[in-house]
């Protein structure tokens, strides 16, 4: 086992097993399983991806929507001192290649139902891909129920060590491509306790986790409730009419809710078909303050503040240290941070600079990126890539990224990915891409497209090129065809672009929720 004051996730499935015995761990449709239960089935998942060579250091991939096989999966890559990464199941095939190929599996776990086709495809393609395909939604003779009944019980029991990664989550498609942040044990288990601290997560805590696994913002929540034995109840999808069944039947007491969703629900219940008092949420329209209950934790009274995927989610909190002048609140009581100029110097309160931080909850760095790495880590702290500015009272204060992003609804959408997508058609000389403000969406894409000589390129044209091969949320909703993109010396003037085409309302790459409750947060939390 672990040396003495080692801690890892594997660590704390077994105390939950013993600690909390008759207590229910995952729902997940019919599947009902206690702490022990979760432990069993886990076991044997690590002794069946053991079987298929999956050892310290290697990748286990995730290719499904939300459920409880997920979090054995993430905990059996634990307790072999493995790698779980979950990629983005709304992805396109040329986008999940790329994921498949950088992070080389030794296991891929996959989703037929609904996801089947662009799986087929992968598995049929992929040459450098020669690890094991499990079907984890089918009951054929070697799917991931049948493997999972074979298996041996017998807890591995094998030594790891909590700083190393066990999570891997692509991120920040920066340069063109996304990068797989690497997550510790620490990192989750510490972000666990300060998370549930302030969201008054416990054994009492039954956490709908609605929102997408493959998202840190979703994760946070899960995983400490899961830290602390609470109940993780899962969804494929997020329908407002499948969450108000779940919070009705189940009873669970948080979410992970969206401005949309939130407002659907509404109208879905004005009629009280489904109780939802269960929910602690922060307060809403008079409509929704009836349906639940206010969540008056620390969270809930002032949510959100600063964060990244690279610092398990947030790095700062608005619910820490009082009311500040900062809008992004001050940092966790398990990092450092500083604003520092180009030169890494600390600047004074009320200047501008970047966010560098230290602590346990930082990445340990992208898979296979050894120069960004160095890059990002240099003089010995986290380069965010961020802009922000300490007070005069030590709160922190979110600027913008130092490259932009843009927010679609839930989704990230780098700007770099999408140029380099639209730059690989033929007829296109050069591309920009902005955002524009939308009231439904926060963000909807825009390409300012400047075409071959003597290329007739439409905008149509544009916008299929794109939906064939990266996500189709990522796609430009509009596309303007110019002569030249305004430049200031040698690079793109991406402000004259937002001037001239209606740019704007760029949001912090960590922004996860709202505090303006008036505009209905994106995430409800336990009280």
């Amino acid at each position: 086992m672990n040396a003495l004051h080692d801690l890892c996730l594997g660590d704390v499935l077994r105390e939950n097993a013993r600690s909390y015995p008759a207590h229910l761990a995952t729902i997940c449709a019919e599947h009902r399983l206690t702490y022990p239960q979760l432990d069993d089935r886990v076991n044997r998942l690590a002794n069946v991806l053991a079987e298929r060579d999956v050892a310290r250091g290697d990748r286990v991939l995730w290719t499904g929507q939300n459920c409880h096989r997920f979090l054995e999966t993430l905990l059996a890559a634990a307790k072999l001192g493995a790698v779980l990464c979950p990629a983005n199941w709304r992805q396109s095939t040329d986008e999940l290649r790329f994921i498949i190929e950088d992070s080389f599996p030794k296991v891929v776990i996959f989703q037929s139902e609904g996801l089947g086709d662009v799986q087929t495809s992968l598995k049929e393609n992929l040459a450098r891909c020669s690890g094991s395909w499990i079907c984890h939604d089918t009951d054929t003779p070697d799917s991931y129920e049948a493997l999972v009944a074979a298996g041996e019980n017998s807890d591995p029991c094998q030594q790891v060590d909590p700083s190393s990664a066990v999570l891997e989550i692509y991120t920040g498609a920066f340069a063109g491509r996304p990068n797989g942040a690497l997550l510790s044990h620490t990192a989750i288990i510490s972000q666990d306790l300060v998370i549930s601290t302030l969201q008054r997560i416990n054994s009492e805590t039954i956490f709908l986790a609605n929102g997408p696994l493959f998202h840190v913002a979703t994760l946070m929540s899960a995983l400490a409730t899961f830290h602390l034995a609470g109940t993780l109840v899962f969804t494929r999808r997020s329908s407002a009419e499948e969450i108000c069944r779940l919070i009705d039947v189940e009873h669970c007491t948080s979410a992970f809710l969206m401005p949309n969703t939130m407002r659907e629900m509404i109208e879905l219940n004005r009629n009280g078909r489904y109780d939802l008092s269960s929910l602690r949420t922060f307060p809403g329209s008079k409509s929704w303050n009836e349906m639940v209950t206010i969540d008056d934790s620390p969270w809930g009274r002032d949510p959100a503040g600063y964060g990244q995927t690279e610092v398990m989610g947030l790095l700062t909190f608005n619910a820490i240290g009082g009311p500040g002048t900062g809008t992004s609140g001050r940092p966790s009581p398990l990092a450092q941070v500083r604003i520092v100029d180009p030169d890494g110097r600390e600047v004074p309160p009320g200047e501008t600079g970047e966010i560098v931080c230290r602590g346990p909850i930082v990445m340990n760095g992208y898979h296979d990126r050894e120069s960004l790495n160095a890059q990002r880590y240099r003089g010995g702290w986290y380069h965010t890539g961020d802009l922000a500015r300490r007070e005069e009272d030590g709160s922190i204060s979110f600027i913008a990224p130092m490259m932009r992003m843009i927010k679609s609804g839930a989704e990230n959408i780098y700007p770099a990915e999408v140029e380099a997508c639209i730059a690989s058609h033929p007829g296109v000389k050069e591309i920009a891409i902005i955002g524009v403000p939308d009231r439904k969406w926060t963000q909807s894409v825009k390409a300012i497209v400047v075409p071959q000589d003597g290329s007739e390129i439409t905008p149509e044209e544009i916008i299929e090129h794109c939906r064939r091969n990266i996500a189709s949320y990522k796609k430009p909703r509009s596309v303007v065809i110019v002569d030249a993109l305004p430049r200031k010396e040698f690079a793109i003037d991406y402000d004259a672009l937002d001037e001239a085409h209606g740019g704007g309302g760029y949001p912090g790459i960590g922004s996860l929720a709202s505090s303006d409750t008036s505009a209905a947060p994106r995430r409800s939390e336990t009280s």
